[in-house]
């Protein structure tokens, strides 16, 4: 598309603007063949911005950068980053709560509030915030939101097929409140991925990971190999999961999610170095949980 060029007539409330030079003027052109002509002279601050709008000349004024109309922005970006996403995998039972509360409503205005809470609860459970993941080949972060319950030697689930040998695990408890979106704890190539019926034992027993129904994922990882597992928990039904085997994933990638209250566990080789501590709060795909490399320590921890 070719360059829009315009020649503005302002109005007699506006100062009259010399023609603009390559040196003065700065041409960007938008979509749908919208031209924006903005001046940077001495006086840039003080002048209107002239904006071809569907072929029509149209005078804008807003002010400096500081100015009503970049703190109306700045205002609306902040409301809007307060509402998070929900995952699509919600809607339904969104839906079912809110459908519910109505009907429930018709008959008593206690059962309604009841219902409208429990909808509310559900709303926040399949929230799917965005997450800062540290990128570094060295690093193992955390697969879910919740509480570090165990840090230790483990043999790993015998379906994943990594032998009868301890490696170093890692579990995170999520309650009912916790984000359940699980993200990837290293990235690498899903080599194997296993689903195994079991109990609904409460997720934070340890022999949850041997009993409880799972679902486990073997990647292969610029540090050799590692699994995480997602255990259902005694409210969890239905572990969730979006990763295809053969496919590769990247660190702090959404991979599952399990539903109402559950634990994912990591497997990671004897030469991790565990970065969190028993009791400790995770943040799933931030939280970094061990370390690889000769220079990682396991930290101190202090509780206060």
């Amino acid at each position: 598309m070719a360059a829009c060029s315009c020649v503005a007539r302002m109005t007699k409330s506006l100062p009259r603007l010399p023609c603009p030079n390559s040196t003065s003027t700065s041409i960007a052109q938008l979509p749908l063949g919208r031209c924006l002509l903005a001046f940077h002279s001495v006086h840039a601050s003080a002048l209107p911005i002239v904006a071809l709008r569907g072929g029509g000349l149209s005078a804008i004024e807003a002010g400096p950068e500081t100015g009503t109309a970049q703190n109306s922005m700045t205002l609306l970006d902040s409301v809007k980053n307060t509402f998070v996403p929900i995952h699509r995998e919600g809607y339904p039972f969104i839906a079912a709560f809110a459908a519910a509360t109505l009907f429930l409503g018709y008959f008593s205005s206690v059962l309604f509030w009841i219902g409208l809470i429990l909808t509310a609860w559900c709303v926040y459970f399949y929230r799917d915030p965005e997450r800062v993941t540290p990128v570094d080949d060295r690093l193992v972060v955390s697969p879910a939101d919740g509480v570090v319950s165990a840090v230790g030697p483990a043999v790993p689930p015998r379906e994943l097929g990594l032998g009868s040998a301890e490696m170093t695990r890692i579990s995170v408890f999520m309650n009912v409140f916790s984000c359940h979106i699980n993200r990837a704890p290293v990235r690498g190539k899903i080599t194997r991925i296993e689903h195994r019926p079991g109990k609904f034992l409460n997720a934070e027993l340890d022999k949850a990971s041997a009993e409880n129904e799972r679902n486990g994922l073997v990647i292969d990882s610029p540090n050799g190999t590692i699994a995480t597992v997602q255990i259902a928990g005694l409210v969890a039904r239905r572990i969730v999961c979006w990763a295809e085997q053969g496919g590769s994933i990247a660190i702090g990638e959404r991979f599952g999610l399990i539903r109402f209250g559950s634990r994912v566990d990591v497997f990671l080789p004897s030469s991790a170095v565990p970065r969190v501590a028993v009791g400790q709060t995770a943040v799933g795909g931030e939280t970094v949980l061990a370390e690889f490399g000769a220079s990682a320590v396991t930290p101190l921890v202090r509780i206060s």
